[in-house]
């Protein structure tokens, strides 16, 4: 990548599998790290993967995050096909996420058109983990979560038609949900749940 003094070199494991690049194409792309060349001269290493970049998109198109006012606490991603942004504010007046998602989906709609339609949930970050956890595995619909402190480990319950919603295609959700609020995420149906209860009230009758 030509950055006018500097040349940019974007490893293969910094590019979106989805994404082709072409001579003459202008293209954003986050600063990794600057290394010394083969000659001796400064080599910028850039990527597009790196839930970074998405967290400086949201910063430069949205003036809360930019001004501080919205913070974004975490980002987890798949890159070309899917993220999830965690954004707080102290303010109760703001609605973190609607100030990012814009009237009638705009704001979002210039991120996700520059990541070439990868898509981006908005969640609220929360600090009742039960509540961030739900939150992180939307669109599914959470019936309760159980979490165990010391082991940073949730179990959650979702209705039988919300299974498949929660985990996501080929395990995507609870996947970015886990690396979005950095616990450990189970989740089972609600007959899965019951079945599971059985089993233990069963064995611990036989002993």
């Amino acid at each position: 990548m030509d950055l006018g003094k500097l040349e940019g070199v974007m490893p293969l494991k910094e590019q979106i599998p989805t994404e082709n690049y072409s001579v003459n194409s202008k293209i954003k792309a986050y600063v990794v790290d600057v290394e010394k060349g083969e000659k001796g001269s400064p080599q910028v290493i850039v990527s597009r993967t790196r839930p970074d970049f998405v967290r400086k998109l949201l910063e430069f198109e949205i003036p809360e995050i930019y001004e501080g006012v919205i913070e974004i606490k975490s980002v987890s991603r798949d890159p070309g096909k899917r993220s999830k942004v965690a954004v707080y504010s102290e303010d109760p007046n703001i609605d973190p996420v609607g100030s990012c998602v814009g009237q009638r989906g705009i704001r979002i709609q210039n991120v996700i058109n520059e990541l070439n339609g990868e898509k981006i949930d908005v969640i609220e970050w929360n600090p009742d983990i039960s509540i961030y956890i739900a939150a992180a595995l939307l669109p599914a619909k959470i019936m309760a979560v159980d979490i165990k402190e010391e082991e940073k480990f949730a179990q959650v319950i979702v209705q039988d038609d919300q299974l498949s919603l929660a985990i996501g295609k080929a395990g995507q959700n609870a996947r970015l949900a886990a690396k979005l609020t950095n616990w450990k995420i189970d989740i089972k149906s609600e007959s899965q749940f019951r079945k599971m209860l059985e089993e233990q009230s069963k064995g611990e009758d036989e002993i």
